[in-house]
């Protein structure tokens, strides 16, 4: 099965274009890859599952609107976020991270695919003024640290299902770091949604903010 075909099982709807541009990111993050190492390569084997649909649990929680704004906090080589943004084109992305050439490789593959609702750049997140709906991440650092990170950074127009707030992609045992929050935060196995063994002990976690 490539991995078009792994995604269309979860998320049959896709456009043409969609699909086209999904069965581009493969070819991108090898040739990338093959200078910087930006995704392990032992990884690479199972690209699809492992970050693009790994990634794609986001929205199995909460699509984003149109005009929605969404900020990735860490994004490394662009996930959660480019492949959020290729399944939500009239949804608008900020994806940052302190780290430059990994900055460059989203900005050549958002590019390269024409998404033209990503901005790529090199920021911490605690430098940032704008407002957003969701910050969304994968496992950047433990949730308390990340909330301090990105507290402030929320507009207080909601208008998703969920509140305007993070959302967070992590696996293992949460509970103590989840412990602070516990009266408000919400967590989904992804498993649920996808049987892959891979998923087994991972989640999303949303946790509201405004």
């Amino acid at each position: 099965m490539d991995g078009v075909d792994l995604l269309l099982q979860y998320f049959p709807g896709l456009t043409e274009r969609q699909k086209e541009q999904f069965a581009a990111l493969l070819p991108l993050y090898q040739d990338w890859n093959a200078k910087i190492n930006v995704i392990s390569r032992k990884d690479m084997d199972n690209f699809y599952l492992h970050h693009v649909l790994h990634s794609l649990a986001i929205a199995k929680v909460q699509p984003f609107k149109p005009m929605a704004e969404i900020l990735d906090v860490g994004t490394g080589g662009g996930f959660p976020g480019i492949p959020l943004a290729i399944l939500f084109p009239d949804a608008r992305f900020h994806l940052v991270d302190s780290i430059g050439k990994k900055i460059k490789v989203v900005q050549d593959v958002a590019a390269q695919l024409g998404l033209q609702n990503v901005r790529a750049e090199q920021v911490r997140a605690e430098q940032l003024r704008s407002e957003y709906d969701f910050v969304v991440s994968r496992a950047v650092t433990d949730l308390p640290q990340f909330v301090q990170w990105v507290r402030g950074r929320f507009s207080n127009i909601h208008y998703h299902q969920l509140r305007n707030g993070i959302l967070y992609l992590k696996g293992g045992d949460l509970a103590a770091e989840l412990a602070p929050f516990r009266r408000k935060v919400r967590t989904w196995d992804i498993s649920d949604f996808f049987p892959e063994d891979y998923f087994l002990t991972k989640q999303v976690i949303h946790l509201p903010m405004k």
